[in-house]
């Protein structure tokens, strides 16, 4: 329960209000982590909150935050060279990427942050990657510096916005109009991350287009506080988000995404 202090390595602006932060540990390091965990952030004599791990390698970690209070806009604003205190990592990630399978990765606004180390396995291990990316508008998108960089790597990346501005070329409307495009073959496995009516119809259009719902994997949000099952605070149905997910299969996750006020 104690945090362990990470200074601030670097800091990459993604958008206006969100920021992409490398950590490196100041002394003891956190345990390895698996793409779809995620850590509790305490900005000192602010607060803590859950962020999920965007990338990072050899005790290295990767938070994209997005600045929409006090706690998190603390975090935005950490100077590079300051500390941050690190717990976890906790909760269940995305399931391993299936060797020579083919992947579509469906990430909204934010979403693709906890889907960017998905993208990194599946492009050592994977057949065809499909990334579908969406946003409100362009300046919403995150991690554009690498799309021709995934790209090269093998993957088809598509972005999608829901409003366009002056200069946009590209398509316009939600993610999952993307899926036009997209050859997937039934035994695909699908990775869907952002909104929770984007997760929903997302998941549901995958299903289908032929693939197993136990094949496509969601990521559930609630406001969680202690990371470890042990307050109650992000109990969804039957579950707790933070030890039981935040990553389920969506045959599990569908009937919580209908059940009203749940």
């Amino acid at each position: 329960m104690t945090p362990l202090p990470y200074r601030v390595l670097s800091r990459h602006e993604e958008t206006s209000d969100t920021v992409t932060l490398t950590l490196a540990p100041d002394g003891e390091a956190l345990p390895p982590w698996r793409p779809g965990q995620f850590t509790m952030v305490y900005a000192l004599g602010v607060g803590e909150i859950p962020v999920s791990i965007s990338g990072g390698e050899r005790g290295i970690i990767q938070h994209t935050v997005r600045s929409v209070g006090a706690v998190s806009a603390a975090i935005c604003a950490a100077p590079v060279g300051s500390t941050l205190g690190l717990r976890g990592p906790f909760g269940v990630g995305w399931p391993e990427t299936p060797a020579g399978s083919d992947i579509v990765v469906m990430a909204g606004g934010i979403g693709l942050a906890p889907l960017r180390p998905v993208v990194t396995e599946a492009l050592l291990r994977a057949g065809q990657l499909y990334l579908l990316i969406g946003a409100r508008t362009p300046r919403d998108l995150v991690f554009t510096h690498e799309y021709d960089d995934w790209r090269k790597a093998g993957a088809e990346v598509l972005v999608t916005v829901d409003r366009a501005d002056e200069g946009w070329n590209l398509d316009v409307g939600v993610v999952t109009t993307l899926l036009g495009q997209v050859d997937l073959k039934p035994d695909a496995a699908g990775y869907v991350c952002g909104p929770e009516v984007m997760m929903r119809l997302g998941a549901l259009a995958l299903v289908d287009r032929g693939l197993s719902a136990v094949r496509v994997a969601v990521s559930l949000e609630r406001n969680m506080r202690c990371g470890e099952g042990l307050c109650g605070h992000c109990q969804l149905g039957p579950v707790i988000i933070c030890r039981d997910g935040p990553v389920f299969d969506f045959d599990f996750a569908q009937p919580l995404f209908i059940t009203r006020e749940l």
